[in-house]
């Protein structure tokens, strides 16, 4: 499921005063990068960016492909977790491999790592 965060044309062009598809791929860039940056684990590796169109039509596209990119950016509220295809789940908690029937996720704190770069990178 991928995510993405768009510089629209009219921001594009109030905030760079019509310089053109130069500038904004050089901000695009650096917003692309402080999302790498920003990314928690292997998250940084699907992070893209691209740049669509001419004159005033020209956006640039900065987009996060990993398949937890919206449990990331928005959180997850307290949940339970079961096994599907066996008994009991098995996972690694303080370096000893752990066995279990359910699991009482407390769920996890939104991190708008996109959001920040774009507010970070402009």
């Amino acid at each position: 499921m991928k995510v993405e965060v768009s510089i629209g044309p009219r921001f594009a062009e109030r905030l760079l005063g019509g310089v053109g598809e130069r500038m904004l791929r050089r901000r695009a860039e650096r917003v692309a990068d402080l999302a790498r940056t920003y990314a928690p684990g292997s998250m940084a590796q699907g992070i893209t960016m691209r740049v669509e169109g001419r004159g005033r039509g020209m956006e640039a596209i900065i987009t996060s492909t990993h398949p937890a990119s919206r449990y990331v950016l928005h959180g997850t509220a307290p949940h339970v977790i079961r096994p599907r295809r066996a008994r009991t789940l098995r996972f690694q908690a303080g370096g000893r491999t752990v066995y279990a029937a359910v699991v009482h996720h407390p769920g996890t704190r939104a991190n708008d790592f996109l959001g920040r770069a774009l507010r970070d990178g402009l």
